[in-house]
This record gives C-alpha cells, structure tokens and sequence, in this order.
C-alpha cells in the first residue's frame, strides 16, 4: 500500500505562503488522483484540492480558490499544494490522500473517496 508523509507546515502570519508537500511511496499513484484535506481545531475534515492522474485538471474548495494550487510531479512522487496570502481560517492539519478509484475523471471532494491518509502537516497562520 502507498504510503503518503506531507511536510513544509509552520506557523505564519497573515498575508504568508507555503508550500506543502506529499511524497509517496511504496505503490506509487501515478494512475491516480490526489487530494488535500484539511481539518481546522475542533471542526471536521474538509476538502481543500485534488489533482487528477494527468496533473492537468484540478479542482478548489470555493475558499481557497485563487489562493492555493495543487500540482505533482510524477517523476518525484510528489505533490504539492501551493498556499499564498494565508488567512488565520487557513488553520489547521493539512492531509494528502490518494483517490480510490483508479483513474477517476471526476475529482471527488468526498473524504470517503479517499485512502492512504498521511500523517498531516500543522498550518498556524496567526493575523
């Protein structure tokens, strides 16, 4: 089974960027979509972006849309989610994921569509 370790988390203040990373390994997901969740204190995991197999179609949640992009690198196993003028509701454990279906042209926003979970990275973005 892949396994997926995400870094580049810390703490900021308003206005930053980062960059987050993903790196599989194992059963590589090169046929696979990938996604960012997160999960803000005290508050349910929620979507934030995927990437389909071929890198060339992505997919936002409305509040990041314009601020974060997603891209990978099939050759290095990695993905990375792109954060620019990070807002303190930008708080929170980042988490990669691969898709369960192999393949997929639809981009599921659904944690349940989604395996392999990472350990997370914390975000703290301070005003």
């Amino acid at each position: 089974q892949v396994q997926l370790v995400e870094s580049g988390g810390g703490s900021v203040q308003a206005g930053a960027s980062l960059r987050l990373s993903c790196e599989a390994s194992g059963p590589t997901p090169t046929t696979y979509a990938m996604g960012w969740f997160r999960q803000p204190p005290g508050q349910d995991r929620e979507f934030v972006a995927a990437i389909n197999w071929s890198g060339d179609t992505t997919n936002y949640a409305d509040n990041v849309k314009g601020r974060f992009t997603i891209s990978r690198e099939h050759a290095k196993h990695i993905q990375y989610l792109q954060m620019n003028n990070l807002k303190p509701e930008d708080t929170a454990v980042y988490y990669c994921a691969k898709a369960i279906a192999r393949a997929s042209p639809i981009l599921y926003t659904a944690s349940g569509e989604y395996t392999s979970w990472g350990q997370g990275t914390q975000v703290t973005v301070s005003s």
